[in-house]
């Protein structure tokens, strides 16, 4: 019998066939209203248990990504060797992010109104904000080139803080930091490949801002 690495926990997800119709990209888009309203539409997503969807590219789990803003820098930190995704663990990242599971909705789908109360619970996991903020979704992120991009469609939130006084809720969560573009891209081959996507497209977020 196979052991299972995430017993019970069921994530959102929708058919990869959906995303190709709305049109597939590598990398980054800005342009969010092409995709969300197909992909939050109830009758189109569903909570699918994450051993089976780690594994199927026929499905594409839904991942807010959640990138803080502060006076020309953005946070930065390393995930800790108890990250829940361990094909990430000790990279760099500007991005907070995590599955929306079935806690968020015990129904079979997700509208918007919900997806956006699984996203506060995701980012209050994992970051003290002892800050004013406001947020908007700016982009997705899309990477086929390997196993985890293959089965995850992130959904870019900026948040434009008021004051710098973020940190770690969650042991995963580790160095956190406010760095410049200039200063993130000297760091570049160590960030995790979302990240490394959403900082050739910092330019495209800020301008959507």
């Amino acid at each position: 019998m196979t052991t299972k690495k995430y017993p019970h926990e069921k994530v959102l997800v929708i058919p990869r066939k959906l995303f190709d119709s709305l049109g597939d990209f590598h990398g980054f888009s800005a342009e969010p209203g092409r995709y969300l309203p197909a992909i939050l539409s109830p009758e189109n997503n569903f909570f699918l248990e994450r051993d089976l969807a780690e594994d199927d590219p026929g499905h594409k789990q839904i991942i807010p990504y959640a990138i803080f803003h502060h006076d020309g820098r953005f946070l930065h930190y390393i995930r800790g060797g108890k990250s829940g995704e361990k094909r990430l663990a000790a990279k760099g990242s500007i991005g907070i992010g995590g599955h929306i599971n079935a806690e968020d909705q015990e129904a079979a789908h997700l509208g918007k109104d919900l997806y956006m109360t699984g996203v506060d619970r995701e980012v209050n996991e994992e970051l003290k904000m002892e800050t004013g903020y406001r947020q908007q979704i700016v982009g997705l992120i899309n990477d086929d080139s390997n196993e985890v991009g293959r089965v995850h469609l992130g959904v870019v939130h900026l948040f434009e803080l008021e004051s710098p006084a973020v940190t770690s809720n969650e042991s995963a969560i580790t160095a956190l930091e406010f760095l410049t573009t200039e200063e993130l891209e000297s760091r570049y081959d160590r960030l995790e490949t979302w990240s490394q996507i959403a900082l050739r497209g910092l330019e495209q977020i800020l301008a959507g801002a």
